[in-house]
C-alpha cells in the first residue's frame, strides 16, 4: 500500500498529515518527509495519522527519532487523532506518554474553511 504524505507550515509550526500504512516499506517516506520539515526548524509539528490504517514498530521508530531531533532543537512532536488500531500500538507500548496525543487535529493547525 503507498503511504500519502504531505506537509503544511505556518508561522513557525508543520502539520504532516500521513494517510495508508507505515510500515518498513513506506517508513522511509516518512522518514524523508521529516528529514526535509527538519531542515526548516519548525518549533513545533504535528502528525495528522487520522488516515493512517496501519503503523508497525519502523513507523514508530520513524516518530521517535524525529521527535528526538525536534526536542535536540527545543521542538515538539505530537501526534494527533490516531486512529484505534494505531492508538492501540502507541499504548502498548507506552508512547502515548511519550508523545503529546490528541484526540482531533489541534485548531491551530485545521485545514482553513473555504
Amino acid at each position: 500500500m503507498e503511504l500519502k504524505v504531505s506537509t503544511r507550515s505556518h508561522a513557525g509550526n508543520a502539520i504532516i498529515a500521513v494517510a495508508g500504512e507505515i510500515d518498513l516499506y513506506t517508513a522511509p517516506r516518512l522518514q524523508a518527509e521529516f528529514a526535509r520539515l527538519l531542515a526548516d526548524d519548525p518549533e513545533r509539528v504535528v502528525i495528522d495519522m487520522s488516515d493512517v490504517e496501519f503503523c508497525d514498530s519502523t513507523g514508530m521508530n520513524v516518530l521517535l527519532s524525529a521527535l528526538k531531533r525536534l526536542r535536540e532543537r527545543g521542538g515538539a512532536l505530537e501526534v494527533a487523532a490516531p486512529r484505534p488500531a494505531v492508538r492501540k500500538i502507541l499504548q502498548v507500548t507506552g508512547l502515548d506518554s511519550v508523545f503529546t496525543v490528541h484526540d482531533s487535529i489541534p485548531a491551530e493547525f485545521a485545514e482553513p474553511a473555504g
